[in-house]
């Protein structure tokens, strides 16, 4: 459960859809190599920069597609969180031919609708705010909205592809980057072409307040009101300092309460740029069939200006620190080390380690912790965390059984870590790891969707989508002399951040208070 937890924190509700899209339309894949790719696969960048890669793969006629926007909540900068999620939403919104009985009217509606917040909001965030001025300004902009939302043809966007046959329409935002995807039957390219270019040409921010209220909701739900959300959001903030991977992807409440269509606007001219977006389209098309098509709907974009990368870098971190959450829950233990991104060459090793300790039952975590000492209910690790792009972290979490204390937990879980410092890993170990390291990836690359995700992902990043295949022989190098290195070089108290919720129990109201009003 922790670990479902802290996945859906990290990554969001959408990365749990995409496991169930993974699963759609999965081939039966023989060879999985890179020889047998490049021999399929296309890449083709239009004169705007925007990259696609075409994978022909005929098995069915479907095909998948997965774009990735290299922007995440590590661009957000402080008052704007939330802003790269809320943009994902608005993002199904439609356009100006799409999602709405008249647009010309809309448009003005709109233009009126976010005057009047403006004008509200510039009131209520004023120094001395006019309570009587303010309630005025409100309603003036709730008949703006009502104005607006005369013209709206609620989830048209998604009620076309349902209608072609388009199935796992959805997408995710995290803090590294944000993903559109879905599948369609192989004779749609052509409208798969139309309607995910318009909708990055010509979004429309419409029901944009009443959107930010839902995302205000999630946060209630899945942060504010879960034990867990909570220690999470706390202990990301205590490990960084600096980086912008201390900020909540959600975004804080305050800002979600405060962010403006105009907000969002910036935030999509400034981010959802051609040169920095990848496509990967997989399954039953043809390069050459498929390229005048992209270059005919997607070339129309223009080019706009390649956004600055992040400039802060997490400063060495000098001091363990400790957050201690009292709460009327179950305890919980969480600890981090600093390290370094995803790209670093000792990324595999990480992943060794994490397999090593909390893959199932044999992981060592659960062993010594879970079957032997009895110490918690459930434990596992995290090879990078919150995000991988940047230097992140290596996570490490229990679950306590009932009656044993989070420094019990804590005492077990250092003592596997101290083991790996000292110790060799056994080569059955490192074999297992290997073996299901690899399995695990070309697994990913069985479905169609799987495959255009990966390749996207790996192009975004390493700027070439061999790199899936690259990274196999790097897992192949991992040696046992490799994890003690990195064990001791980060597995160090300085470099640790440690979060737990204590359980306090709940104190009475005192007496009359339950019937008490204001």
């Amino acid at each position: 459960m922790f670990r479902h937890a802290l996945r859906f924190l990290r990554r969001g509700l959408p990365a749990l859809a995409l496991v169930a899209v993974v699963a759609l339309a999965a081939s039966p894949a023989r060879a999985q190599s890179l020889t047998e790719f490049e021999g399929k696969t296309t890449v083709h960048r239009l004169e705007n920069g925007w990259t696609f890669i075409i994978v022909e793969r005929p098995v069915s006629p479907v095909f998948s597609f997965a774009t990735y926007v290299d922007v995440g909540s590590a661009q957000e900068v402080p008052g704007i969180t939330g802003l790269a999620h809320m943009f994902e939403h608005m993002a199904f919104k439609g356009t100006p031919n799409i999602g709405t009985t008249n647009y010309k009217a809309e448009q003005a509606a709109l233009d009126a609708l976010e005057d009047a917040y403006q004008a509200w909001q510039d009131e209520r965030q004023s120094l001395r705010p006019d309570p009587e001025e303010m309630r005025r300004l409100e309603d003036n902009f709730k008949k703006a909205q009502d104005e607006a939302n005369k013209y709206v043809v609620s989830n048209e966007f998604g009620d076309i592809i349902d209608r072609e046959g388009g199935v796992g329409l959805n997408a995710g935002t995290g803090p590294d980057a944000t993903v559109y995807f879905y599948s369609l039957p192989s004779n749609k390219t052509e409208l798969f072409a139309y309607l995910e270019s318009e909708r990055f040409l010509h979004p429309v921010f419409r029901e944009y307040y009443k959107e930010r209220d839902v995302v205000m909701e999630e946060r209630r739900l899945r942060t504010e009101s879960q034990p867990i959300g909570r220690l999470i959001e706390q202990f990301i903030a205590t490990a960084f300092v600096a980086h912008p991977y201390k900020q909540p992807v959600v975004g804080y409440m305050s800002d979600l309460q405060s962010i403006t269509m105009t907000d969002a606007e910036q935030f999509y001219k400034t981010y959802y740029v051609p040169s920095n977006l990848v496509t990967s389209i997989v399954g039953d098309v043809k390069a050459s069939e498929v390229i005048p098509i992209l270059e005919k709907y997607f070339g129309r974009v223009e080019a706009g200006r390649h956004p600055a990368p992040v400039r802060t870098v997490e400063p060495p971190q000098i001091a363990e620190k400790t957050v201690v959450i009292k709460d009327p829950s179950q305890p919980v233990y969480v600890e981090g080390y600093h390290k370094a991104s995803r790209t670093n060459p000792d990324q595999p090793v990480f992943d060794a380690i994490d397999d090593i300790l909390s893959n199932g039952r044999t992981g060592r975590l659960y062993r010594a912790l879970v079957r032997d000492k009895k110490l918690a209910v459930q434990t596992g690790s995290f090879s990078s965390f919150p995000g991988e792009k940047y230097p992140n972290m290596q996570l490490f979490f229990a679950v306590p059984t009932k009656g044993v204390t989070n420094l019990e937990v804590q005492g077990a879980i250092r003592a596997e870590l101290d083991r790996l410092r000292a110790e060799d890993v056994s080569k059955e170990e490192l074999a297992r790891f290997k073996t299901r390291a690899k399995a695990s990836l070309l697994r990913s690359l069985r479905s169609n969707q799987g495959l255009a995700n990966q390749f996207a992902d790996f192009q975004t990043v390493f700027g070439d989508w061999r790199e899936v295949f690259r990274y196999l022989d790097r897992l192949d190098a991992v040696t046992s002399a490799d994890i003690r290195r990195v064990a001791n070089e980060t597995f160090q108290a300085r470099n640790r951040t440690v979060g737990m919720i204590e359980t306090e129990t709940a104190q009475a109201a005192p007496t009359g208070a339950a019937g008490s009003s204001r």
